[in-house]
């Protein structure tokens, strides 16, 4: 059975998704930003460089990271806490990898992403994020896949929800969510009270979606988003995984100032996590991508960060 401390973390957990009196100082409280949504940003440009990442990511001035499974095996827990403490930074998320509809490979998926909640927690952290097995692209996805991972998230959810880490599904080129309508389906079967929604804008439109008004539509379930941009590429690209490229904010396709005003319509009060997988140009490092991505946050935007460093 939860514990009261476990479900007061858990309400705490996604509280923040929605408008609330949040004392100032506390893990939850808004420094300022685009109406109030606080600004993280993703260790996976980084690649294994995880402890480059918190001091890039926090000398840009982002408030939050989320980081990589590497850091389960790179940091104990007590030591990624201070780690946090240290660099002023709130450790959003933990990417906790992938999870199968496979019934054989059930239980061993469920025991790892239960595993990987108590690091976040004991690490001080807030939130597990968890996609579905990626395959070929492009696949193709039946109804009843869809309902089948909307079940099985649940089950994963009331694990986590039981040490106070809320779970979110990551809606993902190349599985079963990748196109809205399967989206649709796994939410719909899925525990609203268990399973909530990290929205990522290039994923949502590359799959052919419209970011803004799923934001809208998706509301109740967003407990936190990836800011991020894409562009088209030759489908022939060498090394490429999808005819898709992701660039910093304000270079791609995705209609940015729109995503901005549907959060605000919605009153969206929670953590944006700005997400490259990789520098785009050769030339760059990956803070000097994160900085690109801060000056249109704040050009652009209006939103308000820390002072950079370095």
């Amino acid at each position: 059975m939860q514990s009261q401390s476990s479900r007061r973390r858990f309400l705490a957990g996604v509280g923040a998704v929605v408008t609330a009196a949040v004392p100032r100082g506390s893990a939850f409280a808004p420094t300022g930003g685009a109406n109030g949504i606080r600004f993280g940003y993703a260790a996976i440009t980084w690649g294994k460089e995880g402890r480059q990442a918190i001091e890039d990511i926090s000398a840009t001035g982002f408030e939050g990271i989320q980081l990589r499974l590497d850091a389960i095996t790179e940091f104990q827990p007590a030591e990624l806490r201070s780690s946090m403490e240290q660099h002023k930074l709130t450790f959003v998320a933990l990417s906790s990898g992938e999870i199968s509809i496979d019934p054989a490979a059930k239980a061993d998926a469920i025991a790892k992403h239960t595993a990987n909640a108590k690091f976040v927690r004991d690490a001080g952290g807030l939130y597990l994020q968890i996609l579905d097995q990626l395959k070929d692209y492009p696949r193709t996805v039946t109804a009843d896949e869809c309902r089948q991972l909307g079940k099985l998230l649940t089950e994963v959810g009331k694990r986590t929800a039981d040490l106070g880490i809320p779970l979110a599904y990551h809606n993902h080129l190349n599985t079963i969510s990748e196109h809205p309508a399967n989206l649709d389906i796994v939410l719909e079967n899925s525990d609203p009270k268990y399973v909530k929604l990290l929205f990522d804008t290039a994923h949502s439109l590359a799959g052919g979606g419209d970011p803004a008004e799923a934001i809208k539509k998706y509301h109740d379930r967003l407990l936190f988003l990836h800011l991020k941009d894409v562009v088209d590429i030759p489908r022939d690209t060498p090394g490429a995984r999808y005819p898709f490229q992701f660039v910093e904010l304000g270079r791609g396709k995705v209609d940015l100032p729109a995503v901005f005003a549907a959060l605000d319509k919605v009153k969206f009060r929670g953590w944006a996590v700005v997400e490259l997988d990789r520098v785009p140009e050769k030339s760059r490092t990956p803070k000097q991508s994160a900085m690109i991505s801060r000056k249109y946050l704040e050009e652009k935007m209006g939103a308000t960060l820390r002072s950079a460093r370095g």
